[in-house]
């Protein structure tokens, strides 16, 4: 969803978001390549992407062998509403994403740490982020991009 709305995307611009997803580096110049299109259509439809709120920000995917990662569910609480909870949580340094879900829980963080000590200092900063109802913590052992 982007900022105003629903965004109509074409084909075009899903094979774009594909190729970013799969190298955010990829440069323009082949990517028009590929599409058969030129450098500035590929410049201009990912800047339009970037306006409309689509490309939300230009990232890496690593792996560390001594980080921790966890998946946290989060259950919230009234008053606050759950948009503003996430936006709590976010601001959080030990946080990488959040996301809203349905079902038992609210809230999705995916926790980043160096240490289990340092993943269990952030999972206390999420239990004590004001809305934050209860939390379920599950460590992850392994990843496959």
């Amino acid at each position: 969803m982007s900022k105003g709305g629903p965004v109509i995307l074409d084909e075009l611009d899903l094979k774009i978001l594909s190729m970013l997803r799969s190298n955010a580096r990829i440069p323009y110049t082949e990517m028009a390549r590929e599409l058969k299109l030129s450098e500035s259509a590929i410049r201009k439809r990912i800047n339009r992407l970037i306006k409309l709120g689509v490309i939300r920000r230009f990232t890496i995917d690593y792996s560390i062998s001594n980080e921790v990662r966890a998946v946290v569910l989060v259950k919230t609480q009234p008053p606050l509403p759950v948009p503003e909870v996430s936006k709590n949580l976010m601001n959080l340094t030990c946080t990488d994403r959040v996301y809203e879900v349905t079902g038992e829980y609210d809230i999705i963080v995916i926790a980043i740490a160096t240490d289990i000590p340092s993943l269990n200092k952030c999972i206390d900063e999420i239990r004590s982020t004001k809305g934050v109802a209860s939390t379920n913590s599950i460590v992850v052992l392994r990843s496959w991009p």
